[in-house]
């Protein structure tokens, strides 16, 4: 007979585990895996990505699963650059995702790639494709308190229609060009030819859609993005 204690180890899932994703084959069974993983879940999903790795990526890539996940009620809270903003791909499936319900904000600088479900398991990704699925109490519990320390000065993502090209249309180039100016909203609105509610409107869907914090940093990273070339006079 075997002893309960290592009944229950043999029992328990191992606490680090590797899935290789070294040939093609091997790539689609460790995504089915984390899929898997994900389908699991019961009350929240942790996404902490830089969205930098592309379809060999386990924590940057968007899965049907996510928006399954949403439907029956799991919560989901996304950390990723403000640069997904105005990145054509990704704004446009994040904007999705908030349109289903996940809480997503946004900051100059992740500092971390790591996927946590329930509070419980960890997916990182490793070496050469490799990715660390993790229960190690002491790993998750950093991970969770770094994402809880970032998450207040994270500038939410609200749900909206996402760009369909990292490019303004004409009107929302001269209003940017005349806030980094120094205009006032009456200003802006003269120069445009709308109303003072219009430019107001137009400020907050450019501000949400750079990650601005304010009207100055919305201009500053408006010419990051080169979207003064050819500012209003």
């Amino acid at each position: 007979m075997i002893p309960q204690p290592a009944l229950e180890a043999r029992q328990a899932p191992p606490r680090l585990s590797v899935l290789d994703g070294q040939s093609a084959g091997a790539l689609v069974s460790r995504h089915a895996r984390v899929a898997t993983k994900l389908a699991a879940a019961q009350r929240e999903v942790l996404v902490v990505s830089s969205l930098s790795g592309g379809p060999a990526d386990p924590v940057s890539t968007f899965r049907p699963v996510d928006h399954a996940n949403l439907g029956r009620g799991v919560r989901y809270r996304m950390l990723v650059p403000d640069a997904a903003r105005t990145t054509p791909g990704p704004a446009r499936r994040l904007g999705k995702l908030a349109q289903a319900g996940a809480e997503i904000r946004t900051m100059p600088v992740v500092p971390v790639e790591a996927l946590v479900i329930d509070g419980a398991l960890a997916v990182l990704p490793g070496e050469h494709r490799d990715i660390a699925v993790l229960r190690l109490p002491s790993v998750i519990g950093t991970i969770m308190e770094l994402v809880e320390h970032l998450w207040p000065a994270a500038v939410p993502l609200v749900p909206a229609d996402p760009p369909s090209c990292a490019e303004l249309a004409g009107r929302d180039r001269e209003l940017l060009a005349l806030l980094s100016a120094g205009c006032t909203d009456e200003s802006a609105a003269a120069a445009l030819g709308v109303s003072v509610r219009t430019v107001r409107r137009m400020v907050a869907g450019l501000m949400n859609r750079l990650g601005a914090r304010s009207r100055f940093q919305a201009g500053v990273k408006a010419a990051g993005h080169g979207w003064l070339a050819g500012r209003a006079s």
